[in-house]
């Protein structure tokens, strides 16, 4: 079967936006964002994938679920510093049961609404992962980046899974 010219001038622009989307310059004179060098890898215990989160360039992610007792949102926030994670900040509500402030380890703040934020705690975290129990949908685990959540609640409750960082050496 002989294709004919026009026939190879709109396979070509077929072509052409496939690669524009799939490299994410389609309909822009801007070539594609840098993709970022950091992204979370959500394992179970037999190391079925749960989820892979792309993180932004600085690595910042937090993870937020609600108090299983009193039910209001708790925050631990990560950053990536010379490879390494490292939980940067806390945000508690309340001193309730299991939260609170450990003298030395960053310094805590009013948040201005009652409750308050450890700051600087600038801790690594052992091998750039760890183990979470993921909790049922009330106290609804999840990964907060700038892009959006992700509700580990949802895909894993009940669970046992490891958080990894992946960089870009993995």
């Amino acid at each position: 079967m002989r294709i004919g010219k026009a026939d190879r001038i709109r396979l070509l622009l077929v072509g052409s936006l496939w690669v524009g989307l799939l490299t994410g310059c389609a309909g822009s004179n801007q070539g594609p964002a840098a993709p970022s060098p950091w992204q979370l890898e959500i394992r179970r215990a037999d190391q079925t994938l749960v989820a892979m989160v792309v993180l932004p360039p600085d690595g910042a992610w937090c993870m937020g679920w609600n108090h299983s007792v009193a039910g209001f949102p708790v925050r631990d926030c990560y950053g990536v510093a010379d490879g390494v994670l490292r939980l940067e900040s806390s945000h508690q509500p309340d001193f309730a049961a299991g939260l609170g402030h450990i003298e030395g380890r960053g310094r805590m703040e009013s948040d201005g609404e009652g409750g308050y934020r450890i700051l600087d705690i600038n801790e690594p975290v052992p091998g750039n992962a760890y183990w979470l129990r993921v909790g049922a949908s009330t106290v609804n685990h999840r990964i907060l980046v700038e892009t959006g959540d992700v509700s580990l609640s949802a895909l894993a409750a009940g669970e046992r899974v490891e958080v990894r960082l992946l960089g870009p050496l993995n």
